[in-house]
Parts: structure tokens; sequence; C-alpha cells
């Protein structure tokens, strides 16, 4: 399973929307579409998961194509660095 990242989302779009894009590709496994904490509203990207052999296809096909007048941003995802650094602080459990 391959982690894939989709930037430069509209705003407007919707998990049924990613996967209509996606699907040519091969299955999406998971889909989740990233929203503001504070209002709830689109932050414009998502990862999805689909087999290794499918992400390769939809990053070569996806990446720098057009969805509703944005170029799409789509890669394999990036682990990020947890560290206090990053401006959150440390976590509260």
């Amino acid at each position: 399973m391959t982690k894939l990242y989709v930037g430069n989302l509209p705003f407007t779009a919707t998990e049924d929307t990613v996967r209509a894009l996606f699907s040519p590709h091969g299955t999406v496994e998971r889909l989740a579409l990233i929203n503001d904490r504070d209002t709830g509203r689109p932050r414009g990207f998502g990862f999805l998961e689909m087999s290794n052999e499918d992400a390769a296809r939809a990053v070569q096909a996806l990446n720098g194509t057009d969805c509703e007048g944005r170029a799409l941003k789509v890669s394999e995802a990036q682990q990020r660095d947890r560290s206090v650094a990053d401006g959150r602080g440390p976590r509260r459990y």
C-alpha cells in the first residue's frame, strides 16, 4: 500500500470527486480530505491509499492535471517530522 498526498484541490471537492479522479487508475482503499480544525472548512488537500502499482500510475497520470481550474499536486506522501519545533508544542494526552 502506498499513501498519496493530493494537494491544490478545489475547496468544493468532495470524497466522491477525488474518488472519481483516482478510480480509473485503480482502487482507492482509504481517503481523507483535511478540514480546518477551527472552521471545519476544507483546506484543499488530502491523503489516500492505493496499491503500489495503482499509486504509481495515479501519480504519473494526475500530477499537474486540471481539476476545476486548479493544477493538482499528486505525490507519494512524506512522513512528517513531529518534533516540538513544528510550532504546535508537545502533545497533551
